[in-house]
């Protein structure tokens, strides 16, 4: 299928060949038929990908001041490549999509196949859509009205919050797509409704509609009408639908309101908010988000998750389906806002100078016959019978940071990459010389020539995968953690063992060169040591997946197990026992700030602390190992000291975790048999380890790890 991409790194709107995503749980896949260009919103986004790196940084401050954190801590080479790799990354365009089901996934009850619905898609022939993102399309309302629908839901929510009445006087500050359609929905509310904007078109549109809308070009003072009109009263609430980095905006509609008025941001303006235009009337201020209440919410969009219509009455479906009813009544009319009509094959009509457009609105029209397709063949390549041909499952930002650049340099035979969505598989197929992207990983497991797959999707994805992989009979690497319970590593357990293939989990620690080197001078004696490992993991705010136990399983169970691991190998032991204390009065299991200590069969004593409240200033990891009156002190992978050995004292290495090293013997080993390169008794202790220190937590005792 076709799909519109931006290409923030070199600025180019490309139409991409993309595979068409699988329905899921939750989900309906629709195909397209229109999708409406929302000018204001994408021509941000062209633009901005067109800017230079100096460009961008001005525009984006905030994310200047991570780099140069980042730059601290992992270094200047690190730093780079990781906003390159970013940058790297395309942009899926638009947010108004129209078209037809055609598959309705798991637990989705109220559509059909053959239902006409409105969206949040892409500028995509087809686009997969969770249920709570979807409308159904009354049969009097057109698929080129319909494709207003988000676009009306934004200006709508702010409305909402607005709370405007019958009579009262609004001002639309910015006439543009979403202002009109605003400044409409406020006429059939019974408001008495004040549009500004400088372009001539639209207020000639506006007029027609009924709307006292001016052009401050023309020489009128906004402030001043607003008071004449309202009798010197002032404008009981403005609502700010434009685009411009002008703090004017902001200052002008506090003066223009009434005492105790009302403003609501739609748009994007400049916010240096003088306190006095605000303090002598108590204006209130408040900034509208997106759609409506629901919106970036993972337990209402992705899960489906509604809320009860008694205490949440507009949601942003229930906006959709409030700007459908209206063009349906008419109550809105979106037809004389739309200036032209584009196949989608001629997308550059509209893209090509976003800058100097005087269009409103845009329809991209799709009239694709093609059979869809899960996987885009992006290059004929022959493997010749090759061992280790490599098939991965998942093209999250680790896969392109990490795994794919490792792999590149050991020139590794990879023959499959798929995600959900299709976009970001393709996107680094093209830029790896991968052969196939796909939408359907089970091709993987079904293609004989494919023994190794690489699982890095989201935590919960990894046990059921991994079986899969493994009665596919083909060797597994899985990212951390390989199993979020223990019923699911029983089961991967018991599969592994009626199978002559391997498991590789990726604790990359193990095979950092500083790590190597401290096990070397360790010494293989088996002797009883104390290790102290620091993980300054830095904060992940709590709405975000990896704190969610069904899903991610914590940062615990998620990522200390790296240190698990590492532990594990330097003391040359497995696990015994295990306690948890975290921070705070009431200690919750998806903790992220907790000290784990370990007590191992040969007598060693580790402690990890994992602490996500420190200063990413900070080096982000150490390790100090005490044995035999001798002291190792290993910072962030970077330096390595020693204190009382009689033939080492320091070394350092550029910042390596090991994740190169470990893929390297993954391939070695697969190639001359496929052995496990981390022993698989090793990697079930430490994933049980891990799932213990969650019930240690919760008891507030020792748990032995059996």
């Amino acid at each position: 299928m076709k799909q519109i991409i931006q290409d923030l790194k070199k600025g180019d709107t490309i139409l991409e060949e993309v595979p068409v995503p699988l329905v899921k749980k939750g989900h309906v896949l629709i195909k397209t038929s229109k999708s409406l260009v929302s000018l204001g919103t994408e021509k941000m986004l062209v633009e901005f990908g067109k800017a230079n790196f100096i460009q961008k940084a001005k525009q984006q401050p905030d994310k200047v001041k991570m780099v140069l954190d980042k730059i601290k801590t992992d270094g200047l080479k690190p730093t780079i490549d990781a906003v390159f790799n970013k940058l790297g990354q395309p942009l899926p365009l638009g947010y108004c999509n129209v078209g037809e089901v055609v598959a309705v996934g798991n637990g989705v009850s109220e559509f059909k196949i053959g239902d006409r619905v409105a969206s949040n898609g892409n500028h995509a022939e087809y686009v997969l859509v969770p249920r709570n993102l979807v409308a159904k399309i009354p049969d009097n309302v057109s698929d080129e009205e319909a494709t207003f629908t988000v676009i009306g839901a934004i200006g709508l929510q702010g409305i909402r919050l607005l709370n405007p009445t019958f009579g009262e006087t609004i001002v639309v500050v910015g006439l543009g797509l979403i202002g009109l359609v605003t400044a409409e929905l406020l006429k059939a509310n019974g408001c008495n409704v004040i549009g500004f904007d400088f372009d001539h078109e639209k207020i000639k549109i506006a007029k027609s509609k009924g709307i006292t809308a001016i052009n401050p070009s023309e020489g009128t003072d906004q402030v001043k009408f607003v008071e004449t009109f309202t009798n010197g009263v002032g404008a009981d609430g403005i609502i700010i639908t434009a685009s411009s980095k002008s703090n004017e905006i902001i200052s002008q509609s506090a003066q223009m309101c009434r005492k105790l008025g009302r403003i609501v941001l739609v748009g994007v303006i400049g916010l240096d908010i003088s306190r006095a235009d605000f303090y002598n009337k108590e204006i209130s201020f408040q900034v509208s988000c997106s759609y409506g209440p629901g919106r970036y919410d993972e337990e209402y969009e992705q899960k489906g998750n509604d809320y009860p219509i008694g205490y949440v009455r507009w949601t942003e479906k229930r906006n959709f389906e409030a700007v459908l009813n209206a063009i349906s009544v008419g109550s809105l009319d979106v037809n004389p806002l739309i200036t032209e009509r584009v196949p989608l094959k001629e997308f550059e009509t509209i893209y090509g100078d976003m800058s100097s457009s005087k269009s409103i609105a845009s329809i991209l029209e799709y009239n694709s016959n093609e059979e869809p397709k899960n996987t885009v063949i992006l290059n004929e390549k022959s493997f010749g019978g090759n061992k280790g041909i490599i098939g991965i499952v998942g093209s999250g930002n680790f896969t392109s940071a990490t795994i794919l650049p490792s792999l590149k340099k050991l020139n590794a035979d990879i023959k499959y990459i798929a995600s959900s969505g299709g976009l970001s598989s393709t996107t680094m197929a093209k830029q790896y010389g991968i052969t196939n992207s796909t939408t359907n990983y089970k091709e993987i497991l079904t293609d004989k020539e494919t023994d190794l797959v690489f699982i890095t999707t989201k935590h919960n994805m990894h046990a059921p995968m991994v079986l899969e992989t493994l009665r596919a009979d083909k060797s597994v690497f899985v990212e951390k953690p390989l199993a979020l319970n223990r019923d699911e590593l029983d089961e991967i357990i018991e599969e592994y063992n009626s199978r002559n293939v391997s498991i590789s989990v990726g604790f990359n620690r193990r095979f950092a060169p500083l790590a190597k080197q401290m096990k070397k001078v360790l010494g293989n004696d088996n002797t009883s040591m104390n290790i102290v490992a620091t993980m300054n993991a830095g904060f992940i705010p709590a709405d975000v997946w990896v704190h969610d136990m069904e899903i991610g399983g914590g940062r615990i169970i998620g990522e200390a197990c790296h240190y698990i691991d590492l532990c594990t190998y330097l003391a040359g032991s497995k696990v015994k026992s295990i306690c948890m204390n975290s921070m705070g009065i009431n200690p919750e299991e998806n903790t992220d700030n907790a000290s784990i200590l370990l007590k191992y069969e040969n007598g060693t004593n580790a402690v990890i602390n994992y602490f996500a409240n420190g200063s990413k200033a900070y080096s982000k990891e150490r390790i100090e190992v005490y044995s035999q009156e001798r002291t190792l002190v290993m910072n962030n992978w970077r330096k390595l000291r020693g204190y009382g050995f009689k033939k080492f004292s320091k070394c350092s290495s550029k910042q390596d975790k090991g994740h190169y090293n470990q893929f390297k013997e993954l391939i070695s080993s697969q190639k001359s048999g496929g052995e496990s390169i981390i022993p698989f008794e090793e990697i079930v202790n430490t994933t049980k380890a891990s799932f213990a220190a969650i019930e240690s937590l919760k008891e507030g005792r020792w748990i032995e790890v059996k």
